[in-house]
C-alpha cells in the first residue's frame, strides 16, 4: 500500500514542462501599448506639417502593432490551451491519490494496526507523510498560480479585443487622412516625362508586364532638376540594405515556379489587406496606374537605368514624373478591412490568412531582371 502511495505521490509531483518561447502574457501587452502609441501618433499626425510622413509612419506603427498582437493573441491562447490540458491532467492525478488517502482512512481496525508491521510501520508512514506535506504545499501554490495565469490571459485577451476594436477604427482613418493628404500635395518636384500617347501606346502593346517594364526603360525620362539632384546618393551601393517597400513575408521568390509551374522574374510578397505600400529609396516615378491583368502598378526609378515593378496593389497615390524621398506612400494593397470579430476569433484560433494579398516586385537593372532577394536587407537568406 506504501508503494503504491509513493509512486503515485511522485506522479502527482512531477512538474509539467515548460513551453518555449517569449511570454504571451508580455507580447500581448506589448502589442496593446503599442497600438495606444499609435493611436497618440495618430493625433499628432493630424496637425504635422508633414502630414504625409507623419501618417505613413503612424500606418507602419498600426501595421506593427497588429501584427505583434496578432501573435501575441495566439501565443496567449496556446498557452491557456496548455495551461488547461496540464490541469485536466493534474485532477486525475490527484482524484488518484485522493482515492487512496480515502481507502487508508477507511480502512478498519484500530489505527495502531493499520500498517502490516505494526504501530512501528504506522509511524513511520505517519512520518513519510508529514514530509510530503510541504511538497503537496508547493503543488498547490503551483497550480494556482497556473489557474492565476489563465486568468490573467484571459483578462488580457477580453483587454486585447477592446483595444484592437479602436485600433481598427483609428488605422482606417489614417488611411483616409493619409489617401487625402496626398491628394493634396503639390511640393514635389516634377521631371519631364515622355509623351503620355506614348506611354498609353506601349500600354496597349505590351503583352505582359515584363514587357512592358523592358519598353518603358527605353523611353528617355528627360533631366533630373538640378533643385533635386544628389551625387551622393548611390542606390548601388545600397544593395542589400534596402527596407521592403511593404510589411509582409515573401511568398515566392525570383523564377520560382508556383502551383501550375509558371515562373515569374520577381518577388512575391504576401501583405495584409489595405497595408501601405512606400518607396524604398529616393526614386522618379515613371508610371502610376492600372494595367491589364495586375490591378494598379507602380513603376519606381531610383537610378539610371534602374526600374522597381510594384505590381498587384489595389490603389496608387502620385503621378508619373513626380521625383519622391524614400518612404514615400506609392499606393496600398487591396482587400477589405478586417473587423474586430474576425481578427480576434483568427488570431486565437489560428483560422485564416493573416496575410491574404500579394504585391508582386520585380527590379531591374540595364533592362534585365535581378533577383530582389539580393537587395533588401529582409530577404536575404
Amino acid at each position: 500500500m506504501m508503494r503504491r502511495l509513493s509512486l503515485l505521490l511522485c506522479l502527482f509531483l512531477m512538474p509539467a514542462p515548460a513551453p518555449a518561447g517569449s511570454d504571451p502574457a508580455s507580447l500581448a501587452r506589448e502589442a496593446i501599448a503599442r497600438l495606444e502609441a499609435a493611436h497618440v501618433a495618430l493625433t499628432r499626425a493630424q496637425r504635422a506639417p508633414d502630414r504625409v510622413a507623419a501618417l505613413s509612419q503612424t500606418i507602419r506603427a498600426y501595421e506593427d502593432g497588429l501584427d505583434a498582437l496578432r501573435e501575441g493573441l495566439r501565443r496567449a491562447a496556446l498557452r491557456e490551451a496548455a495551461i488547461r490540458r496540464s490541469l485536466e491532467a493534474e485532477r486525475a492525478r490527484l482524484s488518484r491519490l485522493l482515492g487512496v488517502m480515502m481507502s487508508l482512512q477507511a480502512a478498519s481496525g484500530p489505527l495502531t494496526t493499520l500498517h502490516p508491521s505494526g504501530p512501528l510501520g504506522t509511524a513511520r508512514a505517519g512520518m513519510i507523510l508529514s514530509e510530503i506535506t510541504p511538497a503537496i504545499r508547493a503543488e498547490a501554490e503551483r497550480l494556482r498560480a497556473a489557474l492565476e495565469e489563465v486568468e490573467t490571459l484571459r483578462r488580457l485577451q477580453e483587454s486585447a479585443a477592446d483595444t484592437l476594436r479602436g485600433g481598427l477604427a483609428d488605422v482606417q482613418q489614417a488611411r483616409i487622412a493619409l489617401s487625402q493628404a496626398m491628394a493634396e500635395r503639390r511640393d514635389l518636384p516634377q521631371r519631364y516625362i515622355a509623351d503620355p500617347a506614348r506611354l498609353q501606346k506601349l500600354i496597349d502593346s505590351a503583352e505582359t508586364l515584363e514587357g512592358f517594364a523592358s519598353g518603358l526603360a527605353g523611353i528617355d525620362p528627360g533631366s533630373l532638376p538640378d533643385a533635386v539632384r544628389d551625387p551622393v546618393r548611390d542606390f548601388r551601393a545600397a544593395r542589400g540594405s534596402l527596407p521592403l517597400p511593404v510589411q509582409g513575408t515573401v511568398l515566392r521568390r525570383y523564377n520560382e515556379a508556383d502551383a501550375a509551374g509558371v515562373k515569374r522574374p520577381g518577388m512575391i510578397l504576401a501583405t495584409r489587406p489595405l497595408a501601405l505600400v512606400t518607396a524604398p529609396w529616393a526614386a522618379t516615378i515613371r508610371f502610376s496606374g492600372p494595367f491589364p491583368g495586375h490591378g494598379q502598378v507602380v513603376i519606381l526609378e531610383p537610378d539610371a537605368d534602374t526600374l522597381l515593378v510594384l505590381a498587384g496593389l489595389g490603389r496608387t497615390f502620385g503621378a508619373a514624373g513626380q521625383v519622391i524621398p524614400p518612404g514615400t506612400p506609392v499606393g496600398m494593397m487591396g482587400g477589405a478591412p478586417p473587423d474586430a470579430e474576425g481578427f480576434f476569433q483568427n488570431a486565437v484560433n489560428g483560422a485564416g490568412s493573416a496575410r491574404p494579398e500579394t504585391l508582386y516586385m520585380e527590379l531591374r537593372i540595364d533592362g534585365r531582371p535581378v533577383d530582389p532577394a539580393e537587395w533588401f536587407a529582409r530577404t536575404k537568406d
